[in-house]
């Protein structure tokens, strides 16, 4: 049954890559004139992806966090990036207490970023242009 409905879904997959990289591309061109205060995704050279979601990161004197809480307030959900300082999650604490199990190069200083400056929003292929608007909208708002 599951296999049934897999192939049936392969079907569509072309329409929801064509569709998330039109809902990149209108959040990001619409997301240009905030550039100042926000990194926007760039794909690689020569590369053509399929996005799976928006990454942004804050730019110095740019609250992350209260950007999040603005858009969420307002039905925009977000997601945290799930990287970032690995060490200094949780699951680590045992081992950063004791001295044992891994070790650090360099300052770290990029993942520090990444963990408190970034998050995502979705590029969904069942999202409107209406949606991303809206979405693009409750952001330039937040950020401004």
């Amino acid at each position: 049954m599951q296999a049934a409905i897999g192939c049936a879904q392969l079907k569509k997959f072309p329409s929801f890559i064509e569709r998330r990289i039109h809902n990149f591309n209108r959040l990001k061109a619409a997301l240009l004139e905030v550039s100042d205060k926000l990194i926007l995704p760039e794909s690689c050279e020569n590369s053509s992806p399929s996005w799976f979601g928006f990454l942004l990161t804050c730019k110095n004197g740019t609250d992350r966090n209260a950007i999040v809480q603005t858009i969420e307030d307002k039905g925009v959900q977000t997601r945290m990036l799930f990287a970032g300082n690995l060490v200094k999650h949780p699951c680590f604490d045992t081992m950063r207490a004791s001295g044992n199990g891994y070790r650090i190069v360099g300052d770290l200083t990029n993942t520090d970023r990444v963990m408190n400056d970034t998050f995502w929003v979705g590029v969904y292929p069942g999202m409107t242009d209406d949606h991303i608007d809206y979405m693009a909208k409750t952001i330039i708002e937040a950020v401004k």
